[in-house]
């Protein structure tokens, strides 16, 4: 019996194993045709170069120009102008802004101006109440700002406007910032290439032919070129994370249930609330943490952001990939370079040891992120598409799209396809997918203890061709597991790679310590640059 049983096991154990080959051929297969065909039709497309910067005040942090217009060295409305300048200047371009309130937006900085020149409050007190007074930002155009298209890059969507603000814009308004436009964003936010039928494609300050992520690309292209110098995006599979590492900028994913995620579209429903965050994006770190204090808002005393962080006393961690999955691309040797110059900066600078960690549970990213994500309450994404009114017919819409009648995009349609293959949470694959997720937590709470971060590749490769991520749609596994694991996450730039677009890494902290991923972010800024400009620079 024990004889029998051992060969039964062997049998499964080489079916598997032949099954991964299978795969792990056919994926490769189809990857070298992809990276082939896609260089082929892109290669003899130029890329558009974006404009110099012609003013100063468009390269300097959101914190310098708050200092600035409370210390009256220069004014609102300058900056405010400077910013709509540069706005028209490259949005025909990359295509990131899709709605505005320019004239509100001078009115309110000519407010701003008189306030400061009345002399009602003192510079501290301008500070210490407004941190951000008369300083622009922008929000992806899936949140509510009172009087703005509120789409979130559904057709059905395409006339509705904002009728008051979301929680984030209210908060940022009371910080005395002011809003400028909203930013394009994948179909309901849901893929990780911001294209739309409302508004089209965005297009990579770097290479015009590269896609900027999703679903807060439009947000994280319009902040690398310098239309804006300080933005809010959300992530429940790294829409805040992609965007910012294929555009070469930083940005937060939060501790879950830190930051209001009301009044956005889709809405998230019970504990996909907690998957789903809402974070600052900013092409200079030491704008995240100020506007992370003021988007915590009344769950800021859950954190420890006013406690002083040492970069030399924590402990460090680092993942070179999840595993030779089947269907996933392998991480790029640039990327893996330059996770191992920031290993060796800590190791050299600090005498840091710096530890290579394997865990098995990773290879299994993006099962567990889709069996989290389909139990976990929220109505179908057909559902979704058809703004909760009915269903979309999937099979139907591809029909249409093949004679381009459909109003949803190809990705949007994919994701409904998907759907159709899960399983319900009493399955014993849904079962075995949530309790290792439980267990995974478990054991990067052990690992990181209140002392350690992991460093971890944000994505298998640079930014793609525009639409190859449909031939690699699964490269997301990189990011989307932090979301039901809950863990803070900073996306930190380190330069550009071989392909003329940026590189960098996720630094990973223990649940509420994101005041420590935060700081080794702001350690990697002043060791490697961050931020690269994508255009000259004539002032």
């Amino acid at each position: 019996m024990a004889s029998q049983a051992w060969c039964q096991k062997e049998k499964v154990k080489n079916k598997a194993w032949f099954v991964r080959i299978i795969l792990t051929v056919f994926y490769r297969t189809i990857e070298i045709i992809s990276d082939m065909v896609f260089w082929l039709i892109h290669k003899k497309k130029e890329k558009t170069i974006l404009p110099a910067f012609d003013n100063l005040l468009l390269l300097e942090s959101a914190s310098s120009l708050a200092r600035k217009i409370r210390t009256r060295k220069v004014t609102s409305e300058e900056v405010v102008r400077v910013f709509i300048g540069r706005i028209k200047t490259v949005n025909p371009i990359i295509n990131c802004v899709v709605d505005n309130r320019f004239e509100l937006a001078l009115e309110e900085a000519k407010k701003v101006d008189q306030l400061i020149q009345s002399g009602e409050k003192d510079e501290k007190t301008l500070e210490l109440e407004t941190p951000f007074l008369g300083v622009p930002f922008t929000i992806k155009d899936c949140f509510s700002v009172t009087g703005l298209r509120y789409t979130a890059g559904l057709v059905k969507r395409k006339d509705l406007i904002g009728q008051f603000d979301s929680d984030v814009v209210a908060l940022m308004k009371k910080a005395g910032a002011i809003i400028l436009a909203v930013t394009n964003v994948s179909e309901l936010c849901m893929w990780w290439e911001s294209n739309n039928n409302v508004y089209g494609r965005s297009r990579n300050p770097y290479d015009t032919n590269r896609i900027v992520g999703g679903s807060s690309g439009g947000e994280a292209a319009l902040l690398c070129s310098g239309g804006s110098p300080f933005g809010i995006g959300s992530d429940i599979g790294g829409s805040i994370r992609m965007p910012a590492f294929f555009n070469g900028i930083f940005g937060h994913k939060p501790t879950r249930e830190i930051v209001s995620n009301y009044e956005q579209q889709p809405v998230a429903e019970k504990v996909l609330q907690t998957f789903l965050v809402t974070g600052p994006m900013s092409r200079y770190c030491c704008d995240l943490m100020p506007m992370f204090r003021i988007l915590a808002a009344g769950n800021i005393d859950k954190l420890k952001l006013d406690e002083k962080v040492s970069v030399s006393k924590l402990r460090y961690f680092y993942m070179e990939s999840f595993g030779n999955i089947p269907l996933l691309s392998r991480v790029h040797p640039d990327l893996k370079e330059a996770q191992l110059k920031v290993v060796r900066h800590f190791q050299q600078a600090y005498n840091i040891p710096v530890s290579k960690v394997e865990m098995s549970k990773f290879y299994h990213a993006m099962e567990i992120w889709f069996v989290k994500m389909s139990t976990g309450g929220n109505p179908p994404f057909v559902a979704e598409l058809a703004m909760r009114q009915g269903q979309v017919s999937v099979g139907l819409e591809l029909l249409k799209f093949c004679v381009g009648q459909s109003d949803y995009t190809l990705p949007g349609l994919f994701m409904g396809f998907l759907e159709k293959f899960s399983l319900p949470s009493t399955h014993p694959t849904s079962v075995k997918m949530l309790a290792m997720c439980d267990e995974l937590r478990r054991e990067i709470q052990e690992l990181l203890g209140d002392d350690g971060v992991l460093l971890v590749p944000p994505h298998p490769t640079a930014a793609l061709y525009h639409n190859q991520p449909l031939t690699k749609p699964l490269n997301a596994a990189y990011t989307a597991i932090f979301n039901v694991l809950g863990f803070p996450v900073t996306q930190v730039p380190l330069g550009l790679g071989s392909w003329g677009v940026p590189l960098g890494v996720q630094v990973v902290g223990n649940l509420h310590n994101d005041h420590h991923t935060l700081a080794v972010a702001a350690e990697l800024e002043r060791a490697f640059g961050g931020w690269v400009s994508p255009s000259a620079v004539n002032c």
